[in-house]
C-alpha cells in the first residue's frame, strides 16, 4: 500500500492525473490503477475526477492526512534502524522560521556539512506555525523557531537563543529627526510612554503575516507599549519587510539579526525607543523521541555554536 499511498499522494499535489504521472514516470493509466486499487482497499472513493481536476472527497481528505503521516513515519523507522551502525549520515530535514533560516542558519549548515559530510540536510524555511505543523507530521526532523508553537503538545521544545528586535526606520525618517530634536533638547527624559505611544501609533507599520513568529512578537511588543498602528501593511517575507521599511513605507520591528547589513550600509536606522529593544526567544522543536544519528550531531552543534552565530546580540 505505501506505493498507492505515495501515488495517491502525487495525484492530489498535482492537481490531476497526467501530470502525476509525468512526475511519478509513470504512464496515466497505471496511475489511474492504483488510486482504483487503493479506493478498494479503504472502502470508499477518494477522488472525484473530471477532465480538468481532480477533487478530495470527504473520505480522500482522511486518507490524504494520514497518508503524509504513514509515509513519514515509515522513512523515519527506516532512518533510525540505518543508524544503528552509529554512523552520522544521510538525510537530514530541517525546518527553520524566516529569520533564523535566512540569517543564520545556512551557517551552521555549511558547518554540519564540513563535520559530517555523508549528512545530507535539506531546508525548509517558513512561518512559525507552518514548521511546527511539519515537525508534528514527521515531515521535518527538527525546525528553530521564534517562540514556544501553540497548540502542539506532541513537540519537545528547547530553548535555544535570545534575540533583540528593535525599531527600524530608513534614515531621516520623520519620527528619527523627531527623536533627535527631542534627544538635542533633552525632551526624550520627559516624554512620557502615552506621547511615545501616541506617535508610533500614527505611523504606517510594515509587519509580518499571522503566523510568523516575528509577527507574534511585533504584536506582543505593541501591546505592552500601548501602540495601535493607525495603518499596517503586511509582507510575506523579512526581505519585503526591509525592502518596505528601506522605501520609507512605514517603521518595522525585526530582529538586529536580520538587518544588520542594511546597519553597516547606512539603509536603515535603528529607532531609540523605550522599552525597546524587546527580547524573544529562539526555540529548537522536534517531534519523535527517536532520533537519527545526524539529527543528534545537529542538535549538538546548534547547542555548541549557540554563542558563535550572532544570535545573542
Amino acid at each position: 500500500m505505501d506505493q498507492q499511498l505515495r501515488i495517491f499522494i502525487k495525484v492530489v499535489e498535482k492537481g490531476n492525473f497526467s501530470r502525476a504521472a509525468d512526475s511519478l514516470h509513470m504512464t496515466q493509466p497505471a496511475v489511474s490503477q492504483h488510486i482504483r486499487t487503493l479506493e478498494q482497499s479503504v472502502g470508499a472513493q477518494l477522488l472525484e475526477r473530471t477532465n480538468k481536476y481532480v477533487r478530495l472527497t470527504k473520505a480522500g481528505e482522511i486518507v490524504y492526512a494520514h497518508a503524509r503521516d504513514i509515509l513519514g513515519l515509515y522513512g523515519r523507522m527506516q532512518h533510525l534502524v540505518d543508524d544503528l551502525s552509529n554512523h552520522a549520515g544521510g538525510p537530514l530535514a530541517i525546518g527553520a522560521s524566516y529569520t533564523f533560516g535566512e540569517y543564520v542558519l545556512p551557517r551552521i549548515v555549511a558547518e554540519l556539512k564540513s563535520l559530517y559530510p555523508d549528512i545530507s540536510p535539506s531546508v525548509t524555511i517558513g512561518n512559525t506555525f507552518s514548521i511546527a505543523e511539519q515537525v508534528r507530521t514527521g515531515e521535518l526532523d527538527a525546525g528553530i523557531v521564534e517562540g514556544h508553537p501553540r497548540d502542539m503538545k506532541e513537540l519537545q521544545a528547547e530553548g535555544l537563543a535570545e534575540d533583540r528586535m528593535v525599531l527600524i526606520a530608513s534614515p531621516n525618517h520623520p519620527l528619527q529627526r523627531s527623536l533627535l530634536s527631542d534627544e538635542r533638547t533633552n525632551k526624550a527624559v520627559s516624554r512620557s510612554s502615552a506621547s511615545i505611544a501616541e506617535s508610533l501609533s500614527a505611523q504606517p507599520w510594515i509587519l509580518r503575516e499571522s503566523g510568523s513568529g516575528t509577527r507574534e512578537a511585533a504584536d506582543d511588543a505593541l501591546g505592552r507599549m500601548g501602540v495601535t498602528p493607525s495603518e499596517t501593511l503586511v509582507f510575506s517575507s523579512t526581505q519585503a519587510v526591509k525592502e518596505a521599511v528601506i522605501a520609507g513605507l512605514g517603521i518595522s520591528l525585526l530582529s538586529q539579526w536580520a538587518i544588520r547589513r542594511e546597519l553597516a550600509s547606512g539603509e536603515l536606522e535603528i529607532l531609540d525607543v523605550k522599552p525597546l529593544p524587546y527580547i524573544r526567544q529562539f526555540s529548537i522543536i522536534t517531534g519523535s523521541p527517536f532520533r537519527t544519528k545526524a539529527l543528534d550531531v545537529f542538535l549538538e552543534l546548534l547547542r555548541e555554536r549557540r554563542d558563535l552565530t550572532g544570535l545573542t546580540v
